[in-house]
């Protein structure tokens, strides 16, 4: 099957068109030769927001960024929340992957200037999902605190097919790709497990289902990474009361408090109702999951 050229941050790629779109894309280029070339003097993330796709990353990694204290990726301009690092690009290197960090010169100059550690991460959604991200993480970043979003997953799954949908990465109708999703899907995460190269494109945008099977991915990452050093939260929560949650991850990463001038919620579509009928069989299917989640954590997830 032939799939649509992606860019190696996820999204659908579209040739630049236009003079001044052409040299806006050789900038950039040059922007990243730079940052290879410097990738010895940069740091890395102090911070990982890892997902879930769907599930209110990028409102964090906005509100993260509203902070005094935490500087964006390189370069700023871009306003990239991620990087797609450990999962579909780390046969870039590490060189490519520091390049779209400061320099930690950069960093002290803003920390003596304020008074305060000055700190930068990234977001990328998939992080959770992939197998080989959380140990790619802790080679490269073994101290980075890292934060995961999980929302209900029935709900999550039908955001993911309208946001595929929208980009035109997706075909089929919601019940016709949940359908579809066994076969999309058979043997791939085995090719993954068996040959870390190995990218699947369906496994990244066509899992609808299997990426709100949350306690695998969790479980991974608890396993890679300290107690300490991970934090998982709902979505709803997020949703409900994103100042207390925000403030507690800003404790968690050893911030100052701070609030931003708003709570505005990212990548926010309106969501039609999808059938019922679908809806409770995915709410049976992934029953078994949840329940495990709840057990790992050792709380409720309260969904359904």
């Amino acid at each position: 099957m032939n799939h649509p050229r992606m860019t190696p941050y996820g999204a659908r790629y579209t040739a630049p068109e236009g003079a001044p779109a052409k040299a806006r894309a050789q900038a950039l280029s040059a922007i990243r030769t730079f940052g290879k070339a410097t990738s010895t003097r940069r740091a890395t993330p102090d911070y990982l927001v890892i997902g879930t796709k769907r599930g209110g990353t990028t409102s964090m990694a906005r509100w993260l960024l509203d902070h005094p204290d935490v500087a964006s990726l390189f370069p700023a301009r871009e306003t990239r929340k991620g990087t797609y690092f450990f999962d579909v690009n780390f046969d870039k290197g590490e060189a490519w992957y520091r390049s779209h960090f400061p320099t930690e010169a950069a960093l002290e100059k803003q920390s003596e200037k304020t008074g305060r550690r000055t700190i930068v991460g990234e977001a990328t959604p998939y992080y959770l999902h992939h197998p080989h991200a959380p140990i790619r993480a802790r080679r490269i970043a073994p101290d980075t605190k890292v934060i995961a979003l999980l929302r209900d997953p029935v709900d999550r799954a039908f955001s993911h097919w309208m946001e595929r949908s929208r980009n035109g990465v997706e075909t089929l109708d919601f019940a016709e790709a949940i359908a579809a999703e066994t076969d999309r899907l058979d043997g791939e995460e085995a090719k993954m497990l068996a040959d870390p190269s190995y990218t699947s494109f369906a496994h990244q945008h066509f899992s609808y289902v299997d990426q709100g099977r949350y306690a695998r991915g969790v479980a991974r990452w608890m396993k890679t990474f300290p107690s300490d050093q991970l934090m998982v939260l709902r979505s709803e929560d997020l949703y409900e009361d994103p100042a207390t949650i925000y403030g507690g991850v800003l404790d968690f990463l050893g911030m100052p408090a701070h609030s931003p001038s708003a709570f505005t919620a990212w990548n926010n579509k309106p969501k039609p109702e999808f059938d019922p009928g679908l809806r409770a069989e995915l709410r049976e299917l992934l029953a078994p999951d949840v329940a495990e989640l709840e057990t790992l954590l050792g709380r409720p997830m309260n969904w359904g």
